[in-house]
């Protein structure tokens, strides 16, 4: 640049670019000042410019998929009569669904390191899309818990792609904010799906000789088709290949990147495998999943127990936990980008989780009572999320960062498999969820202390 021009050839002769004094210290520093200025304005132009063409449309991806994910919750208010399936049953399918994820999930990301985010998060979306609409055609248990394990494996690798994705555009200290918008499909995906899949379950029932359920199964299906053949045509495998942006542009993002990785960074994805850092956080992540997923999973039957039977109406009040996170995921995230510390953000709102799940058993028959601690647990687990997901990226890069995101949710995904298999088991054998509650409390705690065993320098970037 120009100002830079000028502090480097101090007795070169004038141009029309240099500044026309001596150059004192004073001057120097300002014009530094205002060329850094310069530089950090355009590079925030350029990353609003990115987060309108990516963010979107990944949210909606994420939408889809939770939606996909967790709409057996409602199916399973009519499904269980019609295919004679107990509580056990139910609680198997749906934990079945994470057996197949956790098996793929890391062949899955680093299969995306090598082919591209672009072709492999496309093929994600259109074959979890059509295994979801077949969970319609399910007459028996065994065909259920098949065509879950097949949904798992078919969305393995989803969520720790687009992070890896994301983290090679955007520096550490903006992916709270940047992983937040993203994941907010997951919050919106209960407030909008959940009222949605209410609609289908009361208005579609025995229309053309299909179930509420089976209607909930193939519409719900279709956006994550749809949105995997745009995902195809419209996202770019990596900042080089965006044709939106100039060659200027890119550089500027090459040297922010560059800029923001740590020293000493592992890059080779067997170092991503082996970083004990990893599987630390697949255990904080354990902790995180096993409550976001029983409150997904089970917030219909735990409404349904506090006395509401219409589905539209359980659907709209299983939209109010998902409206908290969704605020809670926000102001979360935002905090801690901006104070650039991640352990007390985590710790804090796991207390708070923790305590309201201890709680919610103590109001079985409680709507309102319920719903406000259901909406707490909900927003503080669910809502530190994004800043769980901005640590690995801190101290892994490239096919170990693609690595390591797959491990920590492989790890954690086993919750899935966990929590609904103890909520289907205490739910069969006692008639209440209490007893699987008060466990997920429990690893709420221990979740604590492993996020305080983090090393500083991973959690105040």
């Amino acid at each position: 640049m120009c100002v830079r021009r000028e502090i480097a050839a101090i007795d070169d002769p004038p141009d029309p670019c240099r500044l026309q004094y001596p150059a004192s210290p004073e001057a120097i520093v300002a014009a530094l000042s205002l060329d850094a200025s310069a530089e950090n304005d355009a590079l925030s132009s350029v990353y609003r410019r990115i987060t309108i063409r990516l963010i979107p449309l990944l949210a909606l991806c994420y939408f889809a998929a939770y939606l996909d994910r967790i709409n057996v919750g409602f199916a399973k208010l009519t499904m269980l009569a019609d295919l004679r399936l107990t509580e056990a049953d139910f609680g198997l399918g749906a934990g079945l669904f994470f057996l197949g994820y956790v098996l793929f999930e890391t062949p899955s990301n680093l299969l995306l390191a090598k082919i591209g985010a672009r072709v492999w998060i496309a093929r994600i979306m259109v074959t979890w899309g059509l295994l979801s609409a077949l969970c319609m055609v399910a007459t028996t248990a065994p065909q259920f818990h098949v065509l879950r394990f097949l949904l798992g494996v078919a969305e393995a690798g989803f969520l720790p792609g687009v992070l890896f994705y994301l983290s090679c555009w955007f520096p550490s200290h903006r992916r709270g904010r940047i992983f937040s918008l993203f994941l907010l499909g997951l919050p919106l995906s209960g407030v909008v799906g959940a009222p949605l899949s209410g609609w289908i379950m009361r208005h579609l029932d025995a229309q053309w000789a299909l179930a509420g359920w089976q209607w909930l199964f193939l519409l719900e299906a279709l956006p994550s088709i749809i949105l995997g053949i745009l995902v195809f045509v419209l996202l770019p495998a990596s900042p080089d290949q965006a044709k939106w942006l100039t060659s200027g542009e890119k550089q500027l993002l090459r040297e922010a990147l560059a800029a923001d990785e740590p020293a000493g960074a592992a890059s080779h994805f067997a170092a991503g495998l082996r970083d004990w850092r990893i599987w630390l956080l697949g255990g904080v992540d354990f902790a995180i999943l096993l409550t976001t997923y029983a409150l997904g999973f089970w917030l219909p039957t735990l409404i349904k127990g506090a006395g509401v039977a219409d589905p539209l109406m359980i659907g709209l009040y299983a939209s109010v936990p998902n409206f908290m996170t969704l605020i809670a995921m926000i102001l979360i995230s935002r905090s801690s980008d901006r104070h650039r510390e991640r352990r007390l953000h985590i710790m804090i709102p796991f207390a708070i989780g923790a305590t309201a799940m201890a709680l919610l058993p103590f109001f079985p028959h409680s709507l309102s009572g319920s719903l406000i601690l259901l909406s707490v647990a909900s927003a503080m687990v669910t809502g530190v999320v994004p800043v769980y997901f901005s640590i690995p990226a801190t101290f892994l890069r490239g096919p170990a960062a693609a690595a390591g995101f797959a491990l920590a949710c492989s790890l954690a995904n086993i919750a899935g498999l966990v929590s609904n298999s103890l909520i289907g088991f205490a739910v069969s054998s006692t008639g209440s969820a209490g007893s699987a509650l008060w466990l997920f409390s429990a690893f709420l705690v221990i979740g604590i202390f492993l996020v305080k065993q983090l090393p500083p320098q991973l959690v105040n970037r």
